[in-house]
């Protein structure tokens, strides 16, 4: 069967179709009396497209599996990325350092500990709001109050979500045997979440400036020659006038 899909490199982040010639998937199933049972490791290789680039992701998933069918459950048990060693994107270098690490370590730590990675999202998201809206009251609820009026209702459900969520890891709870999980999939919901901020907030806002200042150089560079131009033809009238 023929692979088409569409994909973001992690290295340069730009956007492609992955087909056959581009992409490489192993299975390897075994059993030898293991406490989980039927098992397959899938290995995926994906190698860019883009000529500029020519990186390649290696993926691992550990799934079960069917021995009289040989089928795959659909169900992920364990996934991890081996290279790079996160999914984390790319981001410019403009997005504040601290904030790009806090976003790293979240990718990186969400497998071993989706609850960890819940809690550096919701630091990273503190970040966030207190860099680009300049909002500092001490607690994320109140800082997240104080932006309410200035984002989509949608997106500020989702950042007061992140918060909620992190707080699972973030603060015990008085019961202290009550025991909330965060699984990856969770995880990787906020850690998204993360990844459309920077994007719609910090570097649509650089590319917006961009090409503003982009425009303004044009009209300058015009008016320039204009003047130019003005003054080429002054001296020319002149030098005819005196000849």
């Amino acid at each position: 069967m023929s692979v088409k899909f569409n994909w973001s490199c992690p290295y340069c982040n730009r956007d492609s179709t992955i087909t056959d010639s581009n992409f490489s998937k192993s299975v390897h199933r075994y059993n030898q009396d293991n406490k989980d049972g039927e098992s397959a490791i899938i290995t995926t290789v994906i190698t860019c497209p883009n000529e500029n680039c020519k990186e390649y992701t290696i993926k691992g998933t550990l799934q079960s599996f069917d021995s009289n069918t040989l089928e795959i459950s659909p169900d992920v048990r364990f996934e991890w990325s081996m290279k790079p060693n996160s999914m984390a994107k790319q981001f410019p270098s403009y997005i504040p350092k601290a904030i790009t690490t806090d976003y790293e370590e979240a990718c990186l730590i969400k497998e071993l500990s989706p609850k960890a990675s819940a809690t550096l999202s919701r630091r990273c998201l503190q970040g966030i709001i207190r860099d680009f809206h300049k909002v500092n009251k001490g607690r994320l609820v109140d800082e997240i109050k104080a932006i309410e009026k200035k984002v989509d209702p949608v997106t500020w459900q989702a950042i007061d979500a992140v918060r909620s969520i992190g707080n699972i890891g973030a603060h015990m709870e008085k019961d202290i045997n009550l025991i909330i999980d965060v699984e990856p999939k969770e995880a990787q919901l906020l850690i998204g979440l993360i990844e459309i901020l920077i994007k719609d907030w910090y570097v649509a806002k650089h590319e917006r400036q961009q090409h503003l200042e982009s425009i303004i150089g044009v009209a300058d560079t015009k008016a320039a020659e204009k003047k130019s131009n003005k003054s080429s033809n002054s001296d020319d009238e002149k030098a005819a006038a005196s000849s």
